[in-house]
């Protein structure tokens, strides 16, 4: 039997391989109705709720069709009794875009909770550092 550390790190990794295959039902499965998430394009205030997040994918999915990457390398998970957290980084571009920048990695915090004795994602980010003067 997994424990609640191992339960969240299958999900994030079941997760990481449906938007690399760009399967939007199991991209969105574990995700709370009320997620929270903050991407790397607007709208800089997030987007709320699972109908939202759905949103998001498809623009997503039509540039990684072009044989781009997303392929975790880190990630840690810390899991209490109701709420965990997890942090990823992942290689997250096109072949042109990682050899002009081989170390970019997209960094992926994520909130988790417990519901009905399931951990959904309640909160999550994408985000790249910023290299360069605002």
């Amino acid at each position: 039997m997994l424990d609640d550390t191992e339960r969240i790190r299958t999900l994030v990794e079941e997760w990481a391989r449906a938007v690399h295959c760009g399967d939007l039902s199991t991209v969105v499965t574990d995700h709370a109705e009320d997620i929270v998430v903050f991407d790397v394009p607007p709208p800089y205030g997030g987007v709320r709720g699972l109908a939202a997040y759905r949103e998001l994918w498809p623009p997503f999915f039509e540039w990684q069709a072009r044989g781009a990457d997303f392929d975790i390398e880190e990630l840690e998970v810390t899991a209490g009794g109701e709420v965990a957290f997890a942090y990823a980084l992942l290689r997250c571009g096109t072949p042109d875009e990682l050899a002009a920048r081989p170390g970019l990695r997209l960094r992926l915090p994520l909130g988790l909770r417990k519901q009905s004795e399931r951990w959904v994602v309640a909160h999550e980010h994408h985000s790249f550092p910023c290299t360069g003067a605002p």
